[in-house]
């Protein structure tokens, strides 16, 4: 199987496509539209795009308990761990286009703390669906409070959705936000006032 360079999935052997029913389903897009799909520019393209979606869809193959690989650490620390600024890009199950923009997770430990790295390779695996922002959030949220069993979780989405700037409304400068919160979060105003105050202190900060 042929695959870009850049295509970074941790097991390429997990990754689920049918490549052949992907490549047809998009030449005959390309005759739908009107199109010759022997020119040049386009005698390529169906095999691209199929290797383009092994990669954006790839989180369907992902095992969250390979992702975490044992980076779950016994310490005695209780205040807020947050990760900050992590950039997703995703595909709207409506429409197939792409949502883009940052997440903003945090946690508060109850004697287990993850490790670093983990947390964005989460969001990853879920973002690489089709899918719908408000799932996305609730999804991350729930998994680490499964995971962790902390005092308790918040995950903020932040994202611009091209379907909405390219077609439609046409809101170029539209951005939606997403939240889910557990535990204290939902539960302590000022835990949750301190977080939101953290993620927005970074956006004055990174424009």
């Amino acid at each position: 199987m042929e695959i870009d360079d850049d295509f970074d999935v941790q097991d390429l052997d997990a990754v689920k496509i049918d490549y052949k029913a992907a490549k047809n389903a998009v030449l005959e897009i390309i005759k739908a539209v009107g199109e010759d799909p022997e020119r040049e520019g386009l005698k390529n393209t169906p095999d691209r795009v199929s290797r383009m979606y092994a990669e954006l869809l790839s989180g369907y193959s992902v095992d969250p308990e390979k992702i975490i690989n044992g980076a779950l650490f016994n310490i005695n620390y209780d205040e807020m761990v947050l990760v900050r600024d992590i950039e997703f890009y995703s595909l709207c199950e409506h429409h197939m286009l792409p949502f883009l923009g940052r997440v903003h997770v945090a946690y508060i430990p109850k004697g287990k703390v993850i490790g670093l790295s983990k947390i964005p390779r989460l969001v990853d695996m879920y973002a690489r669906r089709l899918q719908v922002q408000e799932r996305m959030t609730r999804q991350i949220a729930d998994l680490l409070q499964e995971t962790l069993e902390p005092q308790g979780v918040a995950v903020v989405v932040e994202a611009m959705h091209l379907c909405s700037m390219m077609r439609g409304v046409k809101k170029h400068d539209a951005r939606m936000t997403t939240s889910a919160m557990h535990g204290a979060f939902r539960a302590n105003l000022a835990t949750r006032e301190e977080f939101l105050e953290n993620i927005s202190r970074s956006r004055v900060i990174l424009g």
